[in-house]
């Protein structure tokens, strides 16, 4: 008897026809959220060479590297801590209906973009409409699922398929290079980074015809029907009842957005300065890259899975955490610090863990973010730590590692940057795994009302 009454209990409902679709929307929208996130980092040295002119591992391009880094993300968690607001007071579905519309939009005008700067601000709008359809998604699936097994299972594999962003624009790019010649020109050029920029364009389709179509989050829904509605506010998240948590989570978030800016999205420009790199020509150095790039996606699929599975198995927080995050603390420093003089096979399994680990970093505050703020400001207490964390204050690590690579020791630009990146990695993850051990935990598996 008692065997039976603890299978019902962990017993989690079967999908409809609508919760899968609405699993498989959402999961393309994480994908295409990771796609152009990724972009920049294997664009923007190309783009600096042709369309700016410039020398790379030159003071100029390494300051305009940070821009591309820096700006984009920032502008994206500025506009998105309004987007969530906005998520709060008008519903979950109609601002992922008009976050896509701006990001498509955005990607597709940007692969005809004739500046630096113009191409700059098109990045930023880009990320604008990343940054609002992430904390939108992630508030409007976890109210969509109410049983709790059922709810950390759905945005754990939906948030897997980021992944495949990760591997769609690997091979993206590895397409634009080798086949950009037979390409019809932009501008009268073959630019392989114009293409990539565009094949954004592709999954973005999709979503911007199904989601309209797609139900609203109930519970925001009631509430907002039955006079229950609360306005949210910044305000709100500093009250003496939320201070910790809001703070906490804006800190962590910081860490780990770090991760990639200061150092994952580095790889495609330590790639070149490898020593099983040297003597080969520009389109093949560039081919080594996009490969590199997808072993290093392949382990994003590799730490989103194993995050999934783990997810409805270990009940404590901040065990499940510092199950990936110890780990980072040690291997990623190593992996940059080593990254140029140790040989292929080091660097490149070294490197397929450290992005299986950041993603199950990443993978966790989707699950954990939800359970810790009340429905009336769950897109506001997500934005507020997603991007003023993530976005705002954790891109700094890329304006650290391209500053520092400048008085690091090394023999060329690529192994400047790599020592750079390991130490960034050094102090961000200190401070990470330091400030775990006061993560609240959450006070039930049902999400607050």
């Amino acid at each position: 008897m008692e065997t039976r009454a603890r299978t019902a209990a962990h017993a989690v409902p079967a999908l409809t026809r609508t919760q899968w679709l609405i699993c498989a929307v959402a999961g393309l929208g994480f994908a295409f959220d990771l796609y152009e996130s990724l972009m920049g980092a294997l664009i923007v040295g190309p783009v600096l060479s042709t369309l700016g002119g410039m020398q790379p591992g030159s003071a100029e391009f390494n300051d305009w590297v940070g821009v591309f880094f820096f700006l984009p993300a920032v502008t994206g968690g500025a506009f998105a801590l309004f987007g969530g607001y906005l998520t709060d007071v008008f519903g979950r579905r109609r601002v992922l209906v008009w976050s896509i519309l701006l990001y498509a939009c955005s990607a597709g005008a940007a692969g005809f973009a004739t500046s630096l700067p113009l191409l700059l601000v098109l990045r930023c709008t880009t990320m604008i409409g990343v940054c609002v359809e992430a904390v939108a998604a992630v508030a409007w699936l976890a109210e969509l699922f109410p049983v709790p097994r059922q709810r950390e299972q759905v945005l754990g594999y939906t948030q897997g398929c980021y992944a495949l962003g990760g591997l769609m624009v690997a091979g993206a790019y590895y397409l634009a290079v080798t086949y950009a010649d037979a390409l019809p020109a932009i501008l009268g050029h073959h630019d392989a980074w114009r293409y990539t920029l565009l094949s954004g364009l592709i999954p973005a389709l999709p979503l911007m015809i199904v989601r309209p179509f797609l139900p609203e989050s109930p519970v925001w829904r009631e509430r907002r029907e039955t006079g229950r509605f609360e306005r949210p506010s910044i305000g709100a998240l500093f009250a003496p009842s939320m201070r910790r948590t809001t703070l906490l989570t804006t800190l962590m978030m910081a860490c780990a957005l770090a991760i990639p800016y200061g150092a994952l999205q580095q790889t495609p420009r330590v790639v070149p300065g490898l020593a099983w790199i040297q003597g080969l020509g520009p389109r093949e150095i560039e081919q080594a890259v996009s490969r590199v790039y997808l072993v290093q996606e392949l382990g994003s699929v590799t730490g989103r899975v194993l995050f999934a599975l783990l997810v409805v198995r270990i009940v404590r927080r901040q065990t499940l955490l510092r199950l990936f995050l110890v780990p980072s603390v040690i291997l990623l420093p190593a992996l940059f610090l080593t990254a140029t003089t140790g040989g292929m096979a080091s660097f490149i399994v070294g490197l397929f863990c450290a992005q299986a680990l950041f993603n199950g970093i990443h993978s966790f505050w989707g699950n954990y973010l939800p359970r810790v703020f009340p429905t009336y400001l769950r897109g506001t207490g997500e934005s507020f730590a997603m991007n003023v964390g993530g976005r705002m204050i954790g891109v700094w690590a890329a304006l650290a590692t391209t500053q520092f690579a400048s008085a690091m020791p090394g023999a060329i630009p690529a192994t400047r940057l790599a020592n750079a990146a390991g130490m960034t990695m050094g102090i961000v993850l200190t401070v990470f795994l330091i400030a775990s051990f006061w993560l609240p935990e959450p006070r039930s598996a049902v999400l607050p009302a």
